[in-house]
This record gives structure tokens, sequence and C-alpha cells, in this order.
């Protein structure tokens, strides 16, 4: 009996979910120096958008609502290279709208999340973010 407990016990720790992460490099279409991103992101996912920058360039991202069935509590961080998941920009402090003057030479990350009730539920957000780097 406590062999079969301890197997059911081993198998709830087991199959507690971790925060999903996905990532994407972002590219401008030849010619242009920004671009539109749109996604979806439920709870407690977060999204990473990979670009290259040198320093001095000035980095532009504005986050937007685009259909949620939450509130619509969505931000998103810029963390430069070599980052260990410190921001440059904090939305849910900073707002949705960043422009920044890169310091450094590298690839940097845009990451979008859900903070509040709406992660804590699961919602579910759909977002647009233009960006550029002029």
């Amino acid at each position: 009996m406590f062999k079969s407990f301890g197997a059911c016990l081993a198998l709830v720790f087991l199959s507690t979910t971790a925060s999903a992460q996905m990532s994407a490099e972002v590219t401008f279409p030849k010619g242009n120096f920004g671009t539109m991103i749109s996604g979806t992101i439920r709870g407690d996912e977060y999204f990473d958008y990979r670009l290259g920058a040198r320093a001095g360039q000035q980095l532009f991202a504005e986050l937007k609502v685009d259909g949620t069935n939450g509130h619509g509590t969505i931000y998103f961080n810029v963390l430069p290279p070599g980052s260990d998941n410190v921001a440059v920009y904090n939305g849910s402090i900073d707002g949705p709208s960043a422009l920044i003057t890169l310091r450094e030479t590298g690839t940097y990350t845009i990451r979008v999340y859900l903070m509040g009730n709406d992660r804590d539920t699961g919602k579910t957000v759909g977002y647009l973010i233009d960006v550029s780097i002029q």
C-alpha cells in the first residue's frame, strides 16, 4: 500500500507543469527598420523575441492588446545582451511604449508576459508589438 501511495505522490510532483517559454527571432523586411509582431499568450507563459542591434541605436517597442478573455494585463520587458533576466526596460512599471538608446551591441530580448488575474487564472491575451531599431 505504501508503495502505491509513494508512486502516486511521485506522479503528482512530476506532473506539475512549469511555465512555458516560447521564442522567435525578429527580422525586418528588406529595406525596413521595423515590423509588426502579433501573438497570443496564456497564463504563466512568456514569449521572448530576440533581435540584434548595435550600441547607439534606438529600439522602439509599443505593445497593444488584440483580444482577450481576461483583463488584458500584458506587459513586456527589454533584456540586454547576456542578461540574467535583468531588464533595461520594465513595461509593468514604465508603460506599454519604450524608446531606448542601446548601450551594447548584441542580441536584445523583448519578453512578453501576463500579470495579475490574467496570469493566475490562465487567461489568453492576443497582442501586437510595433518594433523598430534605428
